[in-house]
């Protein structure tokens, strides 16, 4: 298996299962509903605006492996779009599987020797670190959802 091939089974292991934490996001996902995606607890984001954050990113991760720029704004992560009923819901959700295979299937497309080269520009660094870094990333929020999740169902119990 190729680092690239691995990088993308990293990525799908965490938002789908397989990974060795034994945790992954459609998993914890699965079962909350909207109303739970929603609430806020404390001054922690929600289900809902974590959610978003992270597929936002890899949706720009994704736009650069297809050839275009980094376009990028840690302010636009956190913009939720209308969430007003279950459907609703699940189409984020829906958004954010498709989007993690899409951009799985483009890594595994990539060479070793790609992984080392620069991810945009120089200040970011290559593609390896980038796209470790996402899958970082996803892993840290994912932690988040877990914990949001049983404070939410701990309050109504």
């Amino acid at each position: 298996m190729t680092i690239a091939k691995q990088i993308a089974k990293n990525l799908r292991d965490v938002h789908f299962g397989g990974n060795w934490t034994d945790v992954n996001m459609k998993g914890t996902l699965q079962d909350v509903t909207y109303s739970e995606a929603l609430t806020k607890v404390q001054d922690f984001n929600s289900i809902a605006t974590l959610t978003v954050h992270t597929t936002y990113y890899i949706d720009v991760v994704t736009k650069v492996l297809q050839g275009g720029p980094l376009d990028a704004k840690d302010a636009n992560s956190f913009i939720l779009p209308k969430i007003e009923s279950e459907a609703d819901w699940q189409g984020v959700l829906e958004k954010a599987w498709q989007n993690a295979e899409t951009c799985a299937l483009l890594i595994e497309q990539l060479n070793d020797n790609q992984l080392l080269e620069i991810f945009s520009e120089e200040k970011y660094g290559n593609y390896f670190r980038n796209l470790m870094g996402m899958v970082e990333h996803m892993h840290y929020h994912l932690g988040q959802m877990v914990l949001i999740k049983k404070m939410i169902r701990s309050a109504t119990a």
